[in-house]
């Protein structure tokens, strides 16, 4: 068997389950936003965004810099100008992580200060940025 297409596959099933959080927990976060601090609605909440980011964000975050880096060093990406551009859009979806992380501990602490339209907005920026990203990716329109 190919070690590469297993490398491939590796790094599409992290991505999805990366880009499956990232999708859902500002949804979370909507939802969250609009119940009582300290209510028993709220605490389910915070239970389910510290598992959802602990357990599967983080890993597969990680699985995906990892099988997608050897994946650019070995197809020689790095010198193609489409990748540049791919890999400034995939350090933008980890910073976006990375905030969602913070707000998640905001939450975590009762301290939430934005508000449910804030966190509707900010739900639709892994869509945008993903669909840069494959279109960058498959079409390799530079």
């Amino acid at each position: 068997m190919d070690a590469f297409l297993w490398l491939k596959a590796l790094h599409v099933i992290s991505i999805i389950a990366w880009m499956a959080g990232l999708f859902y927990l500002p949804r979370l976060f909507v939802y969250h936003s609009q119940q009582k601090s300290g209510s028993e609605t709220s605490e389910l909440f915070k239970l389910m965004e510290r598992r959802l980011l602990k357990v599967i964000m983080n890993p597969a975050m990680i699985s995906s810099w990892i099988f997608g880096f050897i994946i650019a060093a070995k197809s020689h990406a790095f010198s193609q100008p489409w990748f540049h551009v791919k890999l400034l859009l995939v350090i933008v979806l980890t910073i976006f992580h990375i905030m969602l992380g913070k707000w998640r501990k905001d939450f975590e602490a009762d301290n939430n200060q934005r508000t449910e339209g804030f966190y509707r907005l900010i739900n639709e920026v892994p869509t945008v940025l993903m669909v840069i990203i494959v279109v960058l990716v498959f079409v390799k329109p530079f």
